[in-house]
């Protein structure tokens, strides 16, 4: 048999226990991570079905569930995902001091208790969703400390990836703040702020931050004769424009995006040529990166047209789809794709996709497409059901079926017999 064609990952016959739980700070935040995937795709899933059939009603929140929804997608799953994955890297990236246990478990706990206050609030108490929001903005502050006393007594002298992730970090914490005081003000432009910030100012820029740094890594073991290339520009452009684009989009002057969506989505092609696409498609491990980045350029790339079309006829052909493109085929699907890689790498396995998790991820890239058709006036609907629906199952399914496959593997001792 193939090695891409091994479908069922074995766990050792050691039993999970605290200890192998939280041997390595990616094990429990990558776990809540995923539960925190799951749930809230899961909420949705049946908010939409309520919506768009007549099986159920939608869910009744003190706050509007689309917002409840956003907020949660952009900060409450990946951070925890963050935090495990630069808690890992830091270290390593500066030669600097591994975390101690006791920091990283404080900063899950903190993070984990918080968000599942606030989620359980939203259902049952405004203040219960305050208390828990606060208690997570805390575990966030936190965690970010700890990074930070790595970042800071590190010898490594070249921390520039270090200080942009820093900086998105604490924007993010911002953006999250801003909600908070959405919930007790009820002002609705902190939710507004906040929800645009969590994209433009911090997960986006965390995400180009890192494929940046680990892509042309990633590249250089699997394809021959690679060269790596990772140019000090662009990283400082990516993050104006993406500045740029909230502010645009904060003043509601959506037909003038293209100013900044343009020279975002040249650049997002441009790094899928320079890191060569085409030859990462020798190894599906590695093409899963590569692609999930190309739909950063796409869906740049349908931002600009839309906002080009907005000013030379006043409406809107797209809708919310070329965001769709970002947010499913880019950051969900680059979230996956990295997750898995460390997820394996971690937990002793063998660097390789096998055909499951291949099948998941162009998964993931048919419910972006479908997604992306649903806001469109001649495509929204299938055999009369609304494609927005199809996808978010479809999306859930991918999801899911991950969560099955990978989720087991921070309960269980490595396979090598290794610790952490």
């Amino acid at each position: 048999m193939a090695l891409h064609e091994i479908e069922e990952p074995t766990f050792p016959p050691q039993k999970p226990s605290w200890e192998i739980f939280t041997a390595a700070p990616h094990r429990m935040m990558f776990f809540s991570g995923a539960v925190q995937l799951v749930l809230p795709i899961l909420f949705w899933v049946i908010e939409l079905i309520g919506r768009y059939t007549s099986l159920w009603s939608p869910f009744e929140l003190f706050a509007p569930t689309t917002w409840a929804h956003g907020f949660i997608m952009l900060y409450g799953v990946f951070i925890f995902f963050i935090f495990g994955f630069l808690m890992t890297v830091y270290p390593r990236w500066m030669n600097g001091e591994i975390i101690p246990k006791d920091r990283y478990v404080s900063a899950w706990l903190w993070l984990s208790l918080g968000m599942a206050l606030f989620e359980i609030g939203l259902f049952v108490n405004p203040s219960l969703a305050i208390i828990g929001l606060a208690i997570f903005l805390f575990g966030w502050a936190y965690g970010q400390w700890v990074l930070f006393k790595v970042y800071q007594t590190a010898p490594a002298l070249n921390k520039r990836y270090e200080t942009i992730l820093n900086i998105a970090l604490s924007l993010g914490w911002l953006g999250a703040f801003c909600f908070l005081l959405w919930l007790v003000t009820d002002h609705w432009q902190f939710v507004n702020l906040s929800l645009r910030a969590g994209l433009w100012l911090f997960l986006l820029p965390v995400l180009i931050t890192v494929t940046h740094r680990m892509l042309p890594f990633f590249s250089s073991n699997v394809i021959p004769n690679y060269k790596v290339v990772q140019p000090r520009w662009s990283l400082p452009l990516m993050g104006l424009g993406c500045a740029g684009h909230m502010l645009l989009e904060t003043n509601q002057m959506f037909q003038w995006l293209f100013i900044t969506d343009i020279p975002l989505a040249f650049l997002g092609i441009y790094h899928s040529i320079l890191w060569n696409l085409r030859g990462s498609l020798i190894n599906r491990l590695l093409a899963v990166l590569h692609l999930a980045f190309l739909w950063f350029g796409i869906g740049m790339t349908l931002l600009s047209i839309q906002s080009l079309y907005l000013m030379f006829t006043g409406e809107l052909i797209m809708g919310k789809g070329p965001m769709h493109a970002i947010n499913i085929g880019f950051i969900s699907a680059m979230l996956i794709a990295m997750a898995s890689r460390v997820t394996m790498g971690h937990s002793g396995r063998m660097l390789v996709l096998d055909s499951i998790s291949w099948m998941l991820f162009l998964g993931l890239q048919f419910s972006a497409v479908l997604r992306i058709l649903s806001d469109l006036n001649a495509t929204q609907s299938l055999a009369g059901l609304s494609l927005n629906v199809i996808a978010s199952v479809v999306w859930l399914s991918c999801i899911a079926i991950w969560f099955k496959r990978y989720a087991p593997m921070y309960l269980y001792a490595r396979v090598d017999g290794r610790e952490g």
